[in-house]
């Protein structure tokens, strides 16, 4: 199965590797799990030596279901299992929480589940959708992550800006107690209203920033450099993804009447970011562009520091 996805569902539209079983509702967490193909449980057995002698520090996970191992983990590693990852958002996002996606990578050692928050939101006449992502990990490569990802519901693009006057993200290692800490995370995450309040003030401020033609292109060389090492090929892909960069920019017919300023730039990056055809396109290519919802898109956050620098 392409992608590194072993298993997932999803609502109404393809999702970013066209995988998975498609409803046409949002369905409860109870029904996600198990659409999903998520409804397992991670076990901890002991590591034996060819002799028979357990290796004392560390463990393996084991998934109940098939006895495949995901992963060797240490002694302190607490387990979060995928019940619980629903469970969380559901009592973090309270009554009216939508299921939009879930599903497992890399045969089940990443899970995760994206949730349509109930409320939307109306910022300077635009809609704006909230999402919330879980991304969880049972071979202990990486944390508990979650966070608030807003998406401009007209194109799809991603406006998860870091800013600094309010958290979109919260993450979590697998060891000391793991419960008390997700306990805390309902008083200590995010809150979607203040975090798109915030946001709403940035887009505001981003639109009064004008742009003139000669400083577009200076960030899109900036965003898509060329040194003196570049080969005729490199060359001729970088001016090829240039110009589809400005074509974002000047044509994109959901930006026309935006204003040539800051926000309509940072909009025409996501696109780019989100959408374009890359250079080469390798077999986990979606699902890295799926992690970088996550994490942040560093093609974004690098136009965002332009355009405020200006």
């Amino acid at each position: 199965m392409a992608a590194n996805v072993e298993s997932m569902f999803f609502v109404r539209e393809t999702p970013w590797h066209g995988l998975g079983t498609r409803v046409m509702e949002a369905p409860t967490s109870k029904e996600a799990l198990r659409l999903a193909g998520l409804d397992w449980k991670v076990l901890q057995e002991p590591i034996l030596t060819t002799r028979n002698e357990i290796i004392p520090g560390f463990k393996a996970n084991i998934r109940d279901k098939d006895h495949r191992v995901l992963g060797v983990v240490t002694d302190r590693y607490k387990i979060i299992q995928n019940d619980e990852a629903f469970a969380f958002t559901d009592a973090l996002l309270g009554a009216g929480v939508r299921y939009e996606t879930a599903g497992s990578l890399q045969n089940g050692r990443r899970v995760w589940l994206l949730a349509h928050m109930p409320r939307e939101y109306i910022i300077m006449g635009e809609h704006i959708s909230p999402y919330l992502l879980f991304s969880n990990t049972h071979d202990s490569s990486g944390a508990i992550k979650v966070c608030l990802t807003p998406i401009r519901v007209v194109c799809n693009n991603t406006l998860n800006l870091a800013l600094n006057t309010a958290r979109r993200s919260w993450s979590i290692i697998h060891t000391g107690d793991v419960n008390a800490k997700m306990e805390e995370a309902y008083d200590t995450l995010f809150t979607a209203d203040k975090y798109m309040a915030e946001l709403g003030k940035e887009f505001e401020r981003l639109r009064n920033i004008e742009l003139t033609d000669s400083q577009v292109k200076e960030y899109i060389e900036a965003l898509l450099p060329l040194d003196e090492e570049s080969t005729t090929i490199q060359v001729k892909n970088i001016k090829r993804l240039r110009l589809d960069l400005s074509d974002r920019y000047y044509k994109a017919p959901d930006l026309i009447d935006l204003g040539r300023n800051a926000y309509r730039f940072v909009n025409a990056v996501s696109d780019f970011a989100t959408h374009a055809a890359p250079l080469r396109r390798t077999a986990n290519y979606k699902e890295n562009l799926f992690a970088r919802t996550m994490d942040g898109n560093p093609l974004i956050d690098r136009a965002y520091q332009l355009v405020c620098a200006a």
